[in-house]
């Protein structure tokens, strides 16, 4: 079967207001994602304070599952009022970093990179003991106190 599904561009604005002294200190930058033809939402409770896997990132789909070259957009938003969630980034090479999202916060991943690029993709990141670029393979969840409500917004070619 032939998709008939039409590739578009997916814009985002990142939006910053604050007058300080009668001086405008605000910003708005757009990213623009061309070629997205794949997108998935869903919200999310983590297991308790225990680890929960969010998202994973293969060569190949299926449920949960992502193409790890073909995210070129991600958004983590932490939907709970009162208790955070420790967002851990697992590498292919057994590296990772974790970054605290706190309540009704969000965590971005984006690559404005095209199909031809030879790190397209959200998935490639930096190890933070050096500079090796490995593959994002899973994110996991962790919550502070109480299972937490977390929305994912995927965007992909």
């Amino acid at each position: 079967m032939a998709s008939t599904i039409t590739p578009t561009t997916l814009r985002v604005a990142i939006v910053e207001q604050i007058s300080l002294n009668g001086t405008d200190y605000g910003a708005r930058t757009i990213a623009s994602f061309s070629s997205i033809s794949e997108v998935s939402k869903r919200i999310i409770t983590t297991n308790g304070t225990g680890s929960t896997t969010i998202i994973r990132f293969q060569p190949s789909a299926s449920a949960g599952q992502f193409i790890n070259t073909d995210i070129r957009y991600l958004r983590i938003t932490n939907l709970d009022n009162a208790n955070y969630a420790t967002l851990r980034f697992v590498g292919s090479g057994s590296t990772d970093y974790a970054f605290r999202l706190d309540p009704t916060g969000s965590h971005l991943l984006m690559s404005t990179q095209t199909s031809g690029s030879s790190n397209v993709g959200v998935t490639s990141y930096a190890d933070i003991a050096g500079v090796t670029l490995t593959d994002l393979r899973t994110i996991r969840a962790y919550a502070d106190t109480a299972a937490v409500d977390l929305e994912l917004f995927v965007a992909g070619e």
